[in-house]
């Protein structure tokens, strides 16, 4: 190993969080991960670096599955030596940046108690502002959908300031229904998500949970993001489904103990591919049947809002095992 490079990296790792906001400025803190597109810094959701902890500053591209530290990052995103990659870290050390990934604060990442606290004071769903934007990407939420709440002015920091917003509030849970944190989508006056920086954002501990709409049980539906889970819950509203809300937490998801068929929600870009590859490879190891449900457009909200509900039902249809279609195609 070049001479300085394991010191170095352990110092960028300190800093990471500025060392990301220098380095990749389009990207944006989501919990404890700062979340970026690629490598070089476009915007996007496939790379996430690790803030806190003791994997600060570790990385991983989901789309490509390039992963490695902040120093191999400095070097991927400038197309620089190990050696000159070391020279321009001393010299980003040397900045004036002021954050600390070890001075995270509860406040700032959110604890599961934290995130309990707000899910207890937010309201059910039905004739609110977060149904009308639910309704609006054509998703009717059924009786079991209980892991969805509406906060009508739900805090959120834009850089010093803080502002209350509403929001849609979904609870992430582990397998035995744990609340282990949230996700949050902030929503305009018509129905919309907010006119802000990242509308979106998770707080609390996210890896290996997910938001669940329904029971676990033998045969279940993973999917990325929440509108392509409810969609899929919109057409078989009696398959149980879980949304890990992004490609990485997806592939990362824990199996329930009694699931023996996964059915994959596959986005259709190269994180999607990358989350359903490696689930893929974890369901043989695991023992289990993993299947991919492919979407005709990007995802399986967009072909709802351009089909309609009755081709998408036929489409998914078309792709489950036999038993399977027949078992959940009743409404409920």
């Amino acid at each position: 190993m070049t001479q300085g490079a394991g010191p170095t990296a352990r110092q960028l790792a300190s800093m990471a969080e500025d060392v990301c906001r220098y380095l990749l400025p389009k990207g944006r803190r989501e919990g404890r991960y700062w979340q970026v597109g690629n490598v070089s810094g476009s915007p996007g959701r496939s790379l996430y670096v690790r803030l806190a902890g003791p994997r600060a500053g570790k990385w991983v591209d989901a789309a490509t599955g390039e992963h490695g530290d902040l120093l191999d990052l400095i070097a991927l995103s400038q197309g620089l030596s190990l050696r000159d990659a070391i020279r321009e870290a001393q010299i980003l050390l040397r900045l004036p940046l002021t954050s600390r990934a070890d001075e995270f604060t509860q406040r700032d990442t959110g604890t599961p108690a934290s995130c309990r606290r707000l899910f207890a004071v937010s309201q059910p769903v039905r004739g609110t502002l977060a149904a009308r934007y639910l309704a609006g990407r054509g998703i009717v939420l059924g009786r079991a959908e209980s892991a969805l709440r509406f906060h009508p002015r739900c805090h959120r920091r834009d850089g010093p300031e803080r502002v209350s917003l509403p929001a849609l509030i979904a609870a992430v849970t582990d397998d035995d229904g744990r609340l282990t944190g949230l996700h949050r989508t902030w929503l305009a006056p018509d129905g919309g998500k907010a006119p802000v920086d990242s509308p979106r954002r998770a707080m609390g501990q996210l890896v290996g949970y997910a938001v669940r709409f329904g029971a676990a049980g033998p045969v279940m539906a993973a999917g990325e993001g929440l509108e392509t889970t409810l969609s899929l819950r919109m057409a078989f509203p009696r398959l149980p489904a879980v949304a890990a809300l992004s490609a990485s937490h997806l592939s990362a998801w824990i199996f329930p103990a009694a699931l023996c068929r996964l059915y994959v929600a596959c986005d259709a870009d190269a994180a999607g591919r990358w989350a359903l590859a490696k689930l893929l490879q974890r369901g043989l190891d695991a023992g289990l049947e993993v299947l991919p449900l492919h979407p005709r457009l990007d995802d399986f909200n967009s072909d709802l809002m351009a089909f309609g509900l009755a081709e998408l039902r036929d489409w998914i249809a078309s792709q489950l095992a036999g038993r399977d279609a027949a078992a959940f195609l009743l409404g409920e």
